[in-house]
C-alpha cells in the first residue's frame, strides 16, 4: 500500500498541520479525526486496515487529518463565538488548503468524500452539508448533530449555521437540497455502551438528523445497529468496512 505523510505551516491555521495518504488512486476520502484527535489515530485504531482491500484495489484513497478541536469547540477558555471563529480557520484549512491538495494527488477535480467517528462524524456531516459543491458523500458513524455536546444550552443567530440539527430544518434553497440529493448519506450508530449518556445522546441525534432529511426528501441510508454495537473503534472497523462494500 501506498504510504505517505506530509507536513506544512497553514496559513489559516498559522500552525504546523500534518497529513497522511494511503493510496495510490480511487475514490479521495477525507477522514476527519474522532474529539481533538490525530491525524494517526485512523491508522493506529485498525481503521485503515479495515478500508484496505478498497485501498490495495485503487477503488480508495484515504487523507487523514489532524483535528483543531481543542482549539475550538473543546476550548471552554474562550467565549462561543471566538470557538466558532477558530473553526472557521479550520474550515478554511480544509477547503482551500487540503481539498487542493486532495485534486492535485488525484489528478482529479471531483468532489470528496467524507468520514469520521464520533465527532469525526460530526466534522464530516457539517462539511457535506455545509459545501456541498466539495463533498458528494458522507459516511458519519456514532455521531453528534446538534450543538448540546459542545455549547450546552447556548445558542445565538451566528452559532445557528455550524451544527447541522439547527440549521437544515430552515435549510430549503433549492441549490444545497439538489445537492444533497445528488449526494450520497450514510449515518450509522450502535444501540449499545456509551452511544447514549447524559448529554451525549448519538442515537438520538441520528434518528433525528434521518427525520429531517427524510422530511425534505432527501435519500439517506440511516442504520442503527444492535445492543451489542458500542460508541468504539471495534464496531467503527465493522462499519466502514460493511458501508464501504455497500458504495
Amino acid at each position: 500500500m501506498n504510504i505517505e505523510y506530509h507536513k506544512w505551516k497553514s496559513p489559516a491555521l498559522n500552525q504546523d498541520m500534518e497529513l497522511k495518504v494511503y493510496g495510490h488512486s480511487g475514490k479521495a476520502m477525507i477522514v476527519f479525526p474522532s474529539s481533538s484527535g490525530r491525524f494517526f489515530d485512523y491508522e493506529n485504531n485498525g481503521m485503515v486496515n479495515a478500508c484496505s482491500q478498497f485501498i490495495k484495489q485503487g477503488r480508495l484513497k484515504l487523507f487523514t487529518v489532524d483535528s483543531a478541536d481543542s482549539q475550538s469547540w473543546f476550548n471552554h477558555s474562550i467565549s462561543p463565538r471566538q470557538r466558532a471563529d477558530r473553526h472557521d480557520e479550520y474550515e478554511h484549512y480544509i477547503l482551500k488548503e487540503v481539498a487542493p491538495f486532495i485534486h492535485d494527488h488525484c489528478a482529479d477535480s471531483g468532489k470528496i468524500m467524507a468520514t469520521g467517528c464520533s465527532m469525526g462524524a460530526f466534522h464530516a456531516a457539517n462539511f457535506f452539508f455545509r459545501y456541498p459543491e466539495t463533498f458528494d458523500t458522507v459516511i458519519a458513524l456514532s455521531g453528534l448533530y446538534g450543538s448540546r455536546y459542545v455549547l450546552g444550552d447556548y445558542m445565538d443567530d451566528h452559532l445557528y449555521f455550524y451544527f447541522p440539527l439547527i440549521y437544515l430544518p430552515g435549510n430549503n434553497e433549492p441549490l444545497y437540497i439538489n445537492h444533497y440529493r445528488k449526494g450520497k448519506i450514510i449515518l450509522c450508530v450502535g444501540q449499545g455502551d456509551w452511544e447514549r449518556c447524559g448529554t451525549y445522546d448519538c442515537i438520538g441525534e441520528t434518528q433525528a438528523l434521518k427525520d429531517i432529511l427524510e422530511s425534505k426528501n432527501i435519500p439517506c441510508q440511516a442504520e442503527f445497529w444492535g445492543h451489542d454495537a458500542a460508541h468504539d473503534w471495534l464496531w467503527w472497523r465493522k462499519q466502514i468496512n460493511y458501508f464501504l462494500e455497500k458504495l
